[in-house]
């Protein structure tokens, strides 16, 4: 399996393509906003003979989103989310344009991840890990045969996600990394959803907030 990322929108957000010898590949997180976004990612599926399958959202804020209708729209694929995060992303359409996003497109997800189910593409079957706190439905994905996980927004490079928002909570916020993350091989890399990539490995030696 192989990790193809862009950084989009003002927020920053990292969206990631996984994509296999198949040559199958799901979406995570799509945050292009603007025509210039969208056409970046979709010249680099194009460019790289790839065919999307699937859409997933390690959680629903809105610069995790903002490509989710766009998605659909053109690829036509299944969009999965974890069930506690629907009421986040019915609630971005009321605050998008306050925040500078008037065109913002909602999109509804057409079915629900489980933890411990696996999500499936080409030859890749990757682990759906249920990490509260960030926000209430938010899961990573792990694929163990490369030691990759993406992770979204609840572990940063000597940093963690942010819990001041709605649906946030700090103490399971840790947790959720303790249970779910740190118990991975310290080889580990973590895709996060903004900033670099890091490993579990140094994560557990030097973050501040985990010590």
């Amino acid at each position: 399996m192989t990790v193809s990322g862009f950084t989009f929108n003002a927020f920053s957000e990292n969206t990631y393509l996984l994509h296999d010898t198949t040559g199958e590949c799901a979406i995570i997180d799509p945050g292009c906003y603007d025509k210039a976004e969208q056409q970046a990612l979709q010249a680099f599926i194009a460019d790289q003979n790839l065919r999307v399958v699937l859409l997933l959202n390690t959680h629903c804020h809105i610069d995790h989103v903002f490509g989710n209708q766009f998605v659909l729209d053109t690829y036509q694929v299944p969009f999965l989310i974890h069930e506690a995060d629907l009421g986040t992303l019915r609630a971005v359409p009321a605050y998008a344009p306050s925040y500078g996003f008037p065109h913002y497109q909602p999109a509804e997800p057409t079915g629900f991840l489980t933890p411990g189910e696996p999500v499936r593409f080409g030859n890749t079957e990757l682990e759906v890990r249920f990490t509260p706190g960030h926000a209430p439905g938010h899961v990573v994905f792990y694929h163990e045969p490369t030691q990759t996980v993406i992770g979204g927004d609840v572990l940063f490079q000597n940093s963690i996600g942010r819990t001041d928002l709605p649906g946030g909570d700090h103490a399971t916020l840790l947790t959720s990394i303790r249970d779910q993350l740190f118990t991975l091989p310290d080889a580990v890399t973590v895709y996060p959803g903004h900033g670099p990539a890091t490993t579990i490995g140094a994560e557990r030696r030097t973050n501040p907030f985990l010590r």
